[in-house]
């Protein structure tokens, strides 16, 4: 007899889709205030988008201002990793998942335009594929960084005057191929070991070493889908219909099977475009989940709402309750981490038992 399949997992983006025309808001109660909603409605977690060029306020910083305003709703902002510090990266959202109390992830994004490269003057942009496969290497380094600090290296014994345990914090030794980090991080292990690290991936095209994938797939594309095999805890997909997103994830479950990880711990939304001109539009979204929940093509889903101001309430007050009614969510969480959340365990330091 096959386990019950658990909940399905929803997201939503705070942010309005880019080229939508909507005002940009530098208020962030403007965030706190779909944080509040989004959190009224159950929601696993948001995202907050973030790039050098767009206009608007940095989202680690704003998730952050969120942080002490909501108690239970996972908090995930995009973090480029192009021409960013492996280690700012490391403790930036170490430090939001401090602040949360183990409710942080962070989206992995890269930069490949001159405009962006121009603003940091250290080097010139480099192609998708090249950047995608420096940031597998940060992700890679950030989660050792996170690790450097074992859970039970703080002290704090004022009798003896110790801080940490210093056979507990342990040295990173990391060679990328455009950047090397020395030494542990700054910040101790944050709540949930590692916060969740998500990647948002195109649809499948088939196995990298299928007959004639190599003549058809983008390279840039596959590099994408390699990073979120090998590092990603949810991987967000693109797709049109449920046989698309379900393609990609049994392909990006194979690619991790093949590079020694549980799939079981690489979750697969489908990431939808959403708007709602009133509650019928609400219960039909609520349908059409299901439906593809039904065929397997999707762990969940991450909806990106036209007009978030408008549309997330019709998604709490109308989409979510009809999906409770069918018993595809529950109407409370299982603990108090983004991890819990998720139902993906806490993962233990790689240097504990070193």
């Amino acid at each position: 007899m096959s386990a019950p399949r658990p909940p399905l997992r929803l997201a939503v983006a705070l942010d309005a889709p880019p080229g939508s025309g909507a005002p940009v808001p530098y208020d962030a109660r403007h965030f706190v205030a779909l944080a509040r909603l989004a959190e009224r409605g159950g929601l696993d977690f948001v995202t907050l988008g973030d790039s050098f060029a767009r206009p608007g306020l940095d989202a680690s910083a704003v998730l952050a201002r969120v942080a002490p305003a909501t108690e239970h709703l996972g908090l995930v902002p995009t973090v480029t990793t192009t021409h960013t510090e492996p280690f700012h990266v490391s403790t930036a959202v170490a430090t939001l998942d401090w602040v949360s109390r183990g409710r942080a992830g962070w989206a992995v994004a890269v930069s490949t335009t001159e405009a962006d490269a121009a603003l940091f003057g250290r080097r010139p942009a480099a192609p998708p594929a090249e950047v995608w496969q420096e940031a597998g290497e940060v992700a890679d380094v950030v989660a050792r960084l996170w690790d450097s600090w074992e859970d039970d290296a703080e002290i704090r014994d004022r009798a003896s005057g110790r801080f940490i345990d210093r056979d507990k914090v342990h040295h990173v030794d990391f060679t990328g191929s455009s950047f090397t980090v020395r030494g542990p991080s700054i910040v101790p292990r944050p709540p949930q070991g590692r916060p969740v690290t998500l990647v948002e991936v195109p649809p499948a095209a088939g196995p990298a070493d299928a007959p004639g994938a190599g003549d058809t797939a983008d390279v840039s594309d596959r590099a994408v889908r390699e990073v979120a095999a090998a590092h990603a805890d949810v991987a967000l997909v693109r797709a049109d219909d449920p046989q698309t997103a379900g393609a990609a994830l049994a392909e990006l479950l194979a690619r991790a099977r093949a590079l020694g990880r549980d799939p079981d711990l690489l979750l697969v939304l489908a990431s939808l475009p959403v708007e709602l001109a009133g509650p019928a539009d609400a219960a039909g979204l609520a349908e059409l989940l299901a439906d593809w929940y039904a065929a397997g093509a999707a762990d969940g889903f991450h909806l990106r709402p036209a007009d978030p101001a408008h549309d997330l309430a019709l998604l709490v007050d109308g989409t979510v309750p009809a999906l409770r009614d069918r018993g595809l969510r529950r109407p409370g969480r299982p603990g108090g981490t983004l991890r819990d959340h998720l139902g993906l365990p806490r993962p233990a330091s790689r240097y504990a038992h070193a």
